[in-house]
């Protein structure tokens, strides 16, 4: 019966997010989430404060759905109840980690940086989003990078594996250094140091320094990495000496969470020289590129058209 319905759940809530769910299965849904709801019963001391909870699964949802589709009634009562009704609807259920209490780290306009309880770093590039728990416990220890890029200095553990989902892949190491680079339309994990594993939808690959494992169109691809893109810059001042545009273009993306659209292309060859501060602002590191090259950046939300 429980798998009946849970099987039926996901039918139809498959069915409303592709916009294809009848009026009546619309009620149907809000009408059960509503009233799971009001019955859930939550235990502050185990989930954290269930407002902040279920405004982080919210905004999960919201970015996996995407912002564009149509606004879901019952995804709000979805993410304000128990998680016990949401592992039972398969969303949240992950092995060993169900009881973890989870915290949110989060970045508006400038990167961050937070150690967690292992004496792992992970420097958050702006506008993104990382879930973990306060303290690991179990076998592994299990993150998830919701929104955007961040770059990982992993606490060696060989008896705890360190594990990061990150949209559709999951990237598993024991102790090293890389990127994560996630977008709506792919996801990229740049290796620094040590051996990493990334695998998505039955497909593997094992990963050393100056390779990179890309994730598009349902396809997992090893690549090698330009070594410009291997430093951390989120942790001290970067100087990028008679790089390519391009190349500073992309440091730029990862860093501040923005894409860039050039009205002439050619422009991405022209090597430049390049200082950019810790906590510097995107405006005044803009402004230092303008003056090197007379091209002109506006900034419009999350996206730099350049003239």
């Amino acid at each position: 019966m429980v798998k009946r319905l849970k099987h039926s759940l996901e039918y139809l809530i498959d069915k409303s997010l592709r916009n294809k769910a009848s009026e009546k299965e619309e009620n149907l849904l809000t009408d059960f989430a509503l009233n799971e709801y009001q019955e859930s019963r939550w235990d502050e001391n185990l989930m954290g404060n269930p407002n902040k909870v279920s405004q982080n699964i919210y905004e999960g949802i919201q970015f996996r759905i995407g912002k564009k589709k149509t606004f879901k009634p019952y995804l709000k009562y979805i993410a304000a109840a128990s998680i016990f009704f949401l592992v039972g609807l398969g969303f949240l259920f992950k092995p060993g980690v169900a009881h973890e209490k989870q915290l949110t780290f989060k970045t508006s306009d400038v990167p961050k940086s937070i150690k967690l309880s292992d004496g792992s770093k992970i420097y958050l590039a702006a506008n993104s989003l990382f879930q973990y728990p306060e303290k690991f416990e179990g076998d592994e220890r299990n993150v998830s990078l919701v929104k955007g890029n961040a770059f990982f200095e992993v606490a060696k553990d060989k008896k705890h594996p360190f594990i990061i989902t990150s949209g559709e892949i999951k990237t598993r190491v024991l102790g090293t250094s890389f990127h994560i680079q996630l977008s709506k339309s792919k996801c990229e994990v740049i290796v620094v140091t040590g051996k990493v594993n990334v695998t998505s939808k039955g497909q593997s690959i094992d990963l050393v320094p100056y390779e990179e494992a890309l994730f598009e169109g349902e396809k997992l691809t090893r690549l090698q990495v330009d070594k410009s893109l291997l430093i951390n810059w989120y942790t001290s001042d970067v100087t990028l000496n008679q790089a390519t545009l391009q190349q500073v273009v992309i440091i730029l993306q990862y860093k501040y969470g923005v894409t860039f659209q050039f009205e002439n292309k050619s422009v991405l060859t022209a090597p430049i020289t390049v200082f950019i501060e810790k906590n510097a602002s995107l405006e005044s590191v803009l402004q230092q590129i303008n003056y090197i090259t007379n091209l002109n950046f506006n900034v419009y939300d999350k996206t730099v058209k350049v003239n």
